[in-house]
Formats: structure tokens, C-alpha cells, sequence
């Protein structure tokens, strides 16, 4: 008898696969994003939905895009012939789905296709312009709702359809009341009803923080009506909440979705969690919430969701309950790894308590797990925000000599901690040390940081030193501070020495950066050293007419 209610979860969840299966515009789209894995099976898929007439609208169509583009390799075998029989039954690429495929050309190196794919999409949006629909979400971006009437009905978007309605307010996206409004007229439109086309994409809109009581009162209408969330829309809304912190909505929708039909994988439970984990107080019921709802539907604990929860209780201090959470992580068979230890040492380090967080190794080395570089870059990190920077540059000592590499993320962390703790010559010395030496590749801004902060305390080769590396590993120069600093501090020779930084090869730089350096040393009335540039400047540069205007202004306003 203990297996019943197991069984009963189970054809419960049968149940639920079935009606997922029935033929509406929701089903298909959750059929083609759960085999968004396998572009073959979710395109075979979409043919025989499409075959036997079931609904098939922009949403499943972008949806399919995104997933074919998400194999470069059978771009044109798949890709191309599939978006022409899209823009053939009237439907255009959205812009997650172009910039989604412009990301997977851009990392398999089509360039062809990435600028092909490009002109396409501008061609349709400017083609768009001229429409109807675009016409009617000009006018409701114009107009007070009141007018709405009166105007809509000129426009040509009558008789309206599910798919006009849909274009609308995807145009209408940074303006849900007003596109709540067209929402509503459109409902009152004789001949035409709403489906779950229309609310699934007015609810797009609602989704943010001005909206949310509207979107609710969608939501639960939606279900009265016998509608459900797509699972297209629940992923862009969850990820949408999540980016504009708004957490409890993210929960609260996963609670509706993980009651519908429709769930969400099995995955977005721990990456919610996660989400929870990152505020400064994560907040526990949230966390437990999701848990409870992950139970019900897949009935086991996942590692991945045991490390959402045992974050949420370090990150609050509660150390002892996350140790009862790692014990019965332990008896359900998910041993404790780098990412558990991490969590601990970070939630240590929040709490002030620095040494227990290095007695934590010692307790990973006896376990047998080897910490890794996130492990140490948490220790290091926390070490940092407590104030205490040279114990954090001895434990990256410690970490290099374990033949661990530092990355990026970390050289920022020790980057910022010593320079705002005026140990700017530190801080250049050590991103020399890692990025000359020991070949890493750095984040830019963490270039701009340490140049910014040699120019603060006059150490102006060293900043020429690191432009000059910029230049070397292809990083977009971070001139801006230069000149003015230049200006003020410089000599002739020292912008010279700036320019030259800026040469490829036998390559003088723009025109704009002499204009930019000379315009400098004229806001500071250092005309003379101005002057003396200008003679040492190329031919091309002493004649350019920007130059040539820049000086000529000069003896106007001396005149007058």
C-alpha cells in the first residue's frame, strides 16, 4: 500500500502528458520546446501537427526557428528552406528568435548566414512598417484609450484575426496599459474572440513590475476561460521576473505552470532557487515553496535542487540546518562536491566567520574533494569584501602553487579589492603578472578599471603600457581618459606617445583622436602645446578639415 501514492503521482502526471497531447496551439508549442534538444524530432514534429491542421502560429513557428538554428550545421538544409515557409504563411521572426540565431551563426562562424539572416530580418521589419498592424500600434501609442474606437477601426486591421491581434502587441511590449487597452477593444470587436494566441501574448506584455496586478487578473481569466500559459510564454515571462528581480512573480507563475498541464522542466525548479539564493537575504519561504512544487510533480530531490536550498541557508547563516541538509543529501545519494563546499565557504564569508571558511578545505581534502578554482575564488572573494586584502593576495599565492590557474572573475575581484584599498600599484603589478605571464585573458573592464586608476595617481606610462596591451590582444582601446588627462597633467610629448599606442602597424589612428587630444589641450588654453602638436602631426592630420576648423575657431575668438 506505500507504492500508492507513488502510483497515484504517476498516472496523475500520465494524465496530464495526454491532455498536453490534445491539438491546441499550447500542445504544439510544448511538444516542439520539449524536443528543442533534437531540432530532427521536434521539425518531424512540427510537420505532423501542422499535417493533421492543428493550430500552428507565430509562436511555433519562431520556436521552431530558434531550435534549427540552434544546429548551424543544418542551416541550409533546415534552417533557410523552413523561415521561407514561414514568411510564406504570413508569420515574421520575433526578436529573441533572431537574436538567438544570430548567437548560434556567430558561434559556428557562418557569416554568410549570420548576415544574410540579418538583411532578412531588417527587410521584414522595415516591410512591417508600412502594415496595417504596425499602423494600429502606432495609433494606440498616440491616442488615450477613450479614442480608441473611434480610430482603430480606420486603419484596416478589421476583420481582425488572432495572429493581427498577436503583431500588435508584440509592437506594444514597453507599453502594457496601453496594449491592455487595445486588448480590450479588440475583444469587444463583433465576429472576433479571443483565443490563447491573443492572451498568451497579452500577457507578454503585463509581465513586468507596473503591470503586475493586471497580470494576474489575465492570468486567472485565462483559466476560467479553459486557456493555458504557453510554455513558450512562461519561459520569456519566468526569464523576464528573474531579470528585473522580481521573484515572487517568478515563483508564483512556476507554482501555476507546475498545476497546468504545461510544466516546466526539470530544471527551472533549482535555476529559480538559485536565483533566490543571489539577493542579499534570500528569502527561504520562496525557496521552500519551489521545493514543495518540484516534490509534488517529480516526487525526488535533485542534487542540483539539494545546492539551491543548502545556498539559500549558508548565504542566511543558517549553517547548522544546511549541515542537516547535506547529511540527508548524503543518505538520498548525492555526496557533497566543490559547488556544496563552495556555498558553505561563501556563506561563511558573508557571516564574517574567515577562518572557518578556510578550515573548510581541510575538511574537503579529508572528504577527498580537491578544491577547485571556484571553491578558492569564494575564499579569495570573501577575504575581499571583509577589508582583508593581503590575506586574499596570500591564499591566490597559495591557490597558483596548487597548480590552479586564476581566471578572469578572479583577477577582477583582486583587481577592485586593491585599488579600493589604494593599492593601485599592487593591483597593476599583479594584471601584469597574470595577463603577460601567465597568458590570461582579462575581462576589458578590467583594463579600464586599473587605467582609470593609474591615471588617478599620475602613473600615466603605466596606462600607455596597458592600452598598448589592449591593442595586442584585440581588445577595443579604452581611450577616453587619456586625453583630458593629458591636457591637464601632459606634455607635446606625452600625447604623441598616446597617439602612437593607437598606430597598426605604420597605421596613424582616426582623425577623431588627434581632434580628440588637441580639442583637450584647447579646454585647458594650453594653445601653444596645441600648436606644437599639430606641426608634429602627419600632413593629412594638419590639413584635415575638422583640424583646420578646430584652429580657425581658435583665431576668431582671439580676434573678437
Amino acid at each position: 500500500m506505500a507504492a500508492l501514492p507513488s502510483l497515484r503521482r504517476l498516472l496523475g502526471h500520465r494524465r496530464l502528458l495526454s491532455a498536453a497531447a490534445t491539438a491546441t496551439p499550447e500542445a504544439v508549442i510544448y511538444s516542439i520546446h520539449s524536443l528543442s534538444s533534437d531540432p530532427s524530432r521536434a521539425l518531424a514534429s512540427f510537420r505532423r501537427s501542422a499535417a493533421a491542421g492543428q493550430p500552428v502560429g507565430s509562436t511555433a513557428y519562431n520556436l521552431m526557428l530558434r531550435t534549427l538554428a540552434s544546429d548551424p550545421s543544418s542551416a541550409q538544409t533546415h534552417f533557410w528552406p523552413f523561415l521561407r515557409e514561414m514568411h510564406d504563411a504570413g508569420h515574421s521572426v520575433d526578436q529573441g528568435t533572431y537574436l538567438a540565431a544570430l548567437a548560434s551563426f556567430k558561434k559556428a562562424s557562418l557569416s554568410a548566414d549570420y548576415a544574410a539572416l540579418t538583411a532578412h530580418y531588417n527587410k521584414s521589419r522595415e516591410e512591417a512598417k508600412s502594415g496595417a498592424t504596425s499602423a494600429a500600434a502606432q495609433a494606440v501609442r498616440d491616442l488615450d484609450a477613450a479614442d480608441l474606437d473611434a480610430k482603430l477601426g480606420a486603419i484596416g486591421l478589421l476583420p481582425l484575426t488572432e495572429t493581427a491581434v498577436a503583431k500588435v502587441l508584440r509592437e506594444l511590449r514597453d507599453y502594457p496599459t496601453k496594449g491592455l487597452a487595445f486588448f480590450r477593444w479588440a475583444g469587444r470587436q463583433q465576429g472576433y474572440r479571443h483565443g490563447t494566441v491573443a492572451y498568451n501574448a497579452m500577457a507578454k506584455v503585463l509581465g513586468r513590475e507596473e503591470s503586475v496586478p493586471e497580470f494576474w487578473d489575465l492570468i486567472h481569466e485565462m483559466k476560467a476561460a479553459g486557456m493555458h500559459v504557453d510554455i513558450d510564454t512562461y519561459v520569456k515571462l519566468s526569464r523576464n521576473f528573474q531579470k528585473r528581480h522580481m521573484i515572487r512573480e517568478a515563483v508564483e507563475l512556476y507554482e501555476f505552470m507546475m498545476d497546468g498541464p504545461f510544466k516546466p522542466s526539470q530544471k527551472d525548479g533549482p535555476h529559480i532557487i538559485r536565483r533566490i539564493a543571489l539577493a542579499p537575504s534570500p528569502d527561504l519561504d520562496l525557496a521552500k515553496r519551489v521545493v514543495a512544487r518540484f516534490l509534488a510533480v517529480w516526487d525526488k530531490m535533485t542534487k542540483e535542487l539539494f545546492d539551491g536550498i543548502h545556498r539559500v541557508l549558508t548565504s542566511n547563516g543558517r549553517f547548522d540546518e544546511a549541515a542537516e541538509l547535506v547529511q540527508r543529501m548524503r543518505a538520498e545519494g548525492h555526496q557533497p562536491d566543490n559547488v556544496t563546499y563552495s556555498q558553505l565557504v561563501y556563506g561563511l564569508c558573508k557571516a564574517d566567520r574567515l577562518d572557518d571558511a578556510r578550515k573548510v578545505f581541510d575538511e574537503m581534502e579529508a572528504e577527498g574533494c580537491v578544491p577547485d578554482l571556484k571553491t578558492w575564488t569564494m575564499l579569495i572573494q570573501g577575504h575581499c569584501a571583509a577589508g582583508d586584502v593581503d590575506r586574499a593576495l596570500h591564499y591566490l599565492t597559495e591557490m597558483i602553487d596548487k597548480d590552479l590557474d586564476a581566471d578572469a572573475d578572479l583577477l577582477d575581484v583582486m583587481v577592485k579589492a586593491l585599488c579600493s584599498h589604494e593599492k593601485v600599484d599592487a593591483a597593476y603589478t599583479l594584471f601584469v603578472e597574470m595577463v603577460d605571464k601567465a597568458q590570461l585573458r582579462p575581462w576589458q573592464g578590467t583594463y579600464k578599471r586599473v587605467i582609470d586608476e593609474l591615471l588617478r595617481i599620475n602613473k600615466l606610462d603605466e596606462a600607455l603600457a596597458l592600452l598598448r596591451s589592449m591593442k595586442v590582444r584585440k581588445f577595443p582601446p579604452f581611450t577616453e581618459p587619456f586625453p583630458p588627462y593629458i591636457a591637464k597633467h601632459g606634455t607635446v610629448e606625452d600625447a604623441r606617445d598616446f597617439l602612437k599606442a593607437l598606430t597598426v602597424n605604420t597605421m596613424c589612428p582616426a582623425p577623431a583622436a588627434y581632434v580628440h587630444v588637441l580639442k583637450s589641450f584647447f579646454a585647458e588654453k594650453r594653445y601653444s602645446e596645441a600648436q606644437d602638436l599639430l606641426y608634429k602631426c602627419p600632413i593629412h592630420i594638419r590639413k584635415h578639415p575638422h583640424v583646420t576648423e578646430l584652429f580657425e575657431s581658435i583665431k576668431v575668438e582671439s580676434a573678437s
